[in-house]
């Protein structure tokens, strides 16, 4: 994160609102220095947000509270926190979808919370599985936004549950994978699995196995 690059941030996030094109907010590291501190704000002023996501001390940072965070995983000290309730804050004062993922994931649009509770403790063992999570997000908020060309938090609302609960399952199916291989794995070959297990994901495999339930 630098000057040049939340500068660049602004202007495609400006751009993207003029066109009504949805604007998916991961907070890496909100509440863990000045700067991303700065940025963050800034970027939450300057641009309309359909979905922010991040864990549970960058999203207690960006509804206001002391966090704990030195770096970009939430801290252990910021886990009593309460994520319904923290969700459902950012999702009305920012007036998007709001999504906390951890060992539980939290998803909000300031009228509804729908709870997760897809994935293994594996993922947060890999570096990026936040960030591709966000990436999943964004790839189905544009395809509803090609399918419809509306800004419908109703249904960023879906894709958000959607993008998050692909990855667990995933995560679920990569560890059973290398499990029933009956070999010891590490967190490489888990990665690779996840991969594979992300792009093999099809309908019929999140309606069995989704485990989603409304607050």
């Amino acid at each position: 994160l630098n000057a040049r690059t939340v500068e660049s941030m602004i202007a495609a996030g400006k751009k993207a609102n003029a066109l009504k094109i949805p604007v998916i907010f991961d907070p890496v590291g909100a509440g863990a220095s000045a700067y991303r501190n700065e940025s963050t704000q800034r970027l939450l002023q300057s641009v309309r947000m359909a979905v922010i996501r991040g864990n549970l001390s960058e999203m207690s940072f960006i509804a206001g509270l002391e966090v704990s965070t030195k770096g970009v995983d939430s801290a252990a000290e910021d886990e009593s926190k309460d994520p319904v309730a923290i969700a459902n804050k950012v999702a009305k004062e920012h007036n998007c979808v709001a999504a906390i993922t951890g060992e539980i994931d939290t998803v909000s649009d300031g009228r509804k919370v729908y709870r997760i509770a897809n994935g293994v403790a594996d993922l947060a063992r890999v570096t990026g599985t936040g960030c591709m999570t966000t990436a999943l997000i964004g790839a189905l908020c544009g395809t509803v936004f090609a399918s419809h060309q509306t800004s419908s938090s109703a249904n960023y609302f879906n894709a958000t549950i959607a993008g998050i609960a692909t990855t667990g399952i995933a995560g679920e199916f990569a560890k059973e994978r290398l499990t029933h291989a009956g070999t010891g794995f590490g967190t490489g070959s888990f990665h690779v699995a996840l991969l594979d297990a992300i792009s093999q994901m099809d309908a019929a495999t999140f309606r069995e196995k989704a485990k989603i339930n409304e607050v």
